[in-house]
């Protein structure tokens, strides 16, 4: 089997002994030229075709909810959002999801992240409660450790007391 490169170089080769040997002032007699044999070069194999081509997954996008201060209930509108995650999710089975519990800064650590899981807890009770089987869904809290908004004031403290959903 010749590779491409050096079927490529050995024409290269050639054609430089070639030009060298024409550009010599002596002139030489004649002699029949070797023929020149090219071995085609062979192909990659095709690739066999795929037994059944899956689809791209649709993107999947679950909404936030948030929470009243130092509270972990779900509000009515936190229920609606829910029920929209959950009919999401229903739709692609294959989707697993991870729950973020979040707070805003005031409370300690270790009082935020208990609430935070709490959270977390509340929105993973709702959808198991709704007919999403629990193995598909995973629950972590970051407390006040990973804010959405760095606002002093209660409009970003709101923001921040979120359950956040992050596609597996």
């Amino acid at each position: 089997m010749i590779r491409r490169p050096l079927f490529v170089c050995s024409v290269l080769f050639l054609a430089v002994g070639l030009m060298l040997g024409a550009g010599c002032s002596k002139k030489r007699p004649a002699e029949p030229a070797a023929p020149v044999v090219v071995t085609p070069v062979e192909r990659a194999p095709e690739p066999a075709p795929a037994a059944e081509v899956q689809p791209a997954p649709a993107r999947v996008e679950l909404e936030d909810l948030f929470f009243d201060y130092d509270k972990y209930a779900l509000r009515s509108d936190a229920r609606e959002i829910l029920g929209r995650n959950a009919q999401t999710l229903m739709a692609h089975p294959e989707v697993r999801v991870l729950i973020e519990g979040h707070c805003d800064e005031r409370g300690t650590i270790e009082y935020n992240l208990a609430l935070g899981d709490r959270r977390a807890s509340a929105a993973k009770d709702f959808l198991v409660n709704f007919g999403i089987n629990a193995a598909r869904l995973e629950t972590i809290s970051y407390g006040e450790e990973r804010p959405f908004s760095r606002g002093q004031d209660e409009a970003a403290w709101a923001l921040n007391r979120r359950a956040h959903f992050v596609i597996r």
